[in-house]
């Protein structure tokens, strides 16, 4: 078999965390993957990777390996890069995973990318999920807390903070809050991919760290949805400051326990691990970033 084939399926094995995973990325059957990775094995005398019904696992052979195999294609992919001159003009396709809620910082620096980059595309996807770069093509994700795996690249762009929230129309029913333990009693609206889940995380104006337990009604993963809900009273909410700004500024929702700031995250730009970036991620990246750093007033502005 050929050799720099069988390279590229182990590592996108490992990458994608299965052989039929594999199989699609590099549009071969899951037969021919597990082909390619016994013949290294086999050439090589030793197992790489522990294989069960449910998964693949690196041995301590195959880590070695494939720390080696990634610099390996990695020099390649550039080589032919600069034989193309792919690194002086960003071209093809680039494919990017937005938060609905924040397309609104996203969108300009699109518009910008192609203007400057005419021979490039873009296609944009915006929902509020987690999603598997690898798995699902995607070149670029950009996010409001860190990912789950470790192994993705992040560049923060940008910090912000949750405010803490409601309508007069609750305050009016249920009293007013005077501590951050009172919140346990009152009924908060969650988002589902809030990092600590039912615990509300802040910092007094020492620097000290405090939380609560909180429980409610509606839990959600739409940004949007949640808004709604304390716009219409049905309970607190901690929401980012941008996607509130307006509402508090005309006094729709009103800020609480300001004594308490919540933690700071970062709004992050997350892609996978390459030793050589493309030319047209590295070029989006970097027009994002300016972006960010000239909007963080916007993006944080409760800080």
């Amino acid at each position: 078999m050929d050799r720099l084939t069988s390279l590229t399926a182990f590592v996108r094995v490992v990458d994608s965390g299965g052989f039929s995973a594999a199989g699609r990325r590099l549009n071969m059957s899951t037969t021919m993957v597990s082909n390619h990775v016994q013949a290294l094995e086999e050439r090589l005398g030793a197992r790489l990777l522990h294989r069960t019904t449910r998964k693949v696992s690196l041995t301590e052979v195959g880590k070695a390996y494939y720390d080696r195999c990634t610099q390996i294609l990695a020099d390649i992919e550039q080589a032919d890069d600069i034989a193309g001159a792919l690194q002086s003009t960003p071209r093809g396709t680039l494919r990017i995973y937005t938060a609905t809620h924040i397309v609104q910082f996203v969108a300009p620096v699109v518009a910008e990318f192609l203007i400057a980059y005419p021979e490039a595309k873009v296609d944009l996807t915006i929902g509020e999920r987690e999603v598997d770069l690898i798995d699902e093509g995607f070149d670029i994700a950009i996010r409001l807390i860190p990912p789950p795996d470790s192994s993705l690249i992040v560049r923060s762009l940008a910090t912000w903070r949750h405010v803490l929230c409601c309508s007069p129309a609750y305050l009016e029913k249920h009293g007013p809050l005077r501590q951050l333990t009172e919140l346990s009693d009152h009924n908060c609206v969650r988002h589902v991919l809030y990092p600590f889940e039912d615990e509300w995380r802040f910092v007094d104006r020492k620097g000290t760290p405090a939380s609560v337990r909180v429980s409610g009604n509606l839990i959600s993963n739409s940004g949007e949805t949640l808004r709604r809900a304390a716009l219409q009273g049905v309970g607190i909410l901690l929401a980012p400051g941008f996607l509130i700004a307006d509402d508090l500024d005309q006094g729709r929702l009103i800020r609480l326990l300001p004594e308490y700031r919540p933690v700071e995250f970062a709004m992050n730009a997350v892609y996978p691990h390459r030793h050589h970036l493309s030319a047209k991620v590295r070029s989006f990246i970097d027009l994002l970033a300016r972006h960010s750093a000239e909007q963080q007033k916007l993006i944080n502005p409760y800080s």
